[in-house]
């Protein structure tokens, strides 16, 4: 079992900027991933970004690509998302997950999801 907590989410404007944390705990040994996702109102779940928990290969949707990076505190054991140039659109609940054992960090069939933090952002 994985235990995944989220923080850093809020309220800001356009063009600010918001750090996301993921916390995991339990038997982070197995983790071979861990991505963000986000879901606005209305609208389905989507891939926001990902790495390998080794910390290659970090991915990004094309919606955020050159605004957001993901990273990996390894002295925290933590995982990241730094949020720049923050839209409207970019509004909704953002969850951690993990992926163990292997497959695609792009896709959606992740093993282990955290509750979710609001991020809003307001025009």
């Amino acid at each position: 079992q994985v235990q995944l907590v989220e923080s850093g989410g809020g309220l800001v404007q356009t063009g600010d900027s918001l750090r996301l944390s993921c916390a995991p705990s339990g038997r982070t040994s197995t983790i071979y991933a861990m991505g963000w996702f986000r879901q606005a109102p209305g609208k389905e779940r989507e891939f926001v970004s990902a790495m390998t928990w080794s910390g290659l290969s970090p991915y990004y949707a094309d919606s955020v690509k050159g605004r957001f990076t993901i990273s990996r505190d390894t002295a925290k054991n933590t995982l990241n998302l730094q949020m720049n140039s923050l839209k409207p659109d970019d509004t909704g609940v953002y969850y951690c997950a993990a992926l163990i054992g292997g497959g695609n960090p792009r896709g959606d069939k992740y093993d282990y999801w955290g509750q979710g933090t609001q991020v809003t952002v307001s025009s």
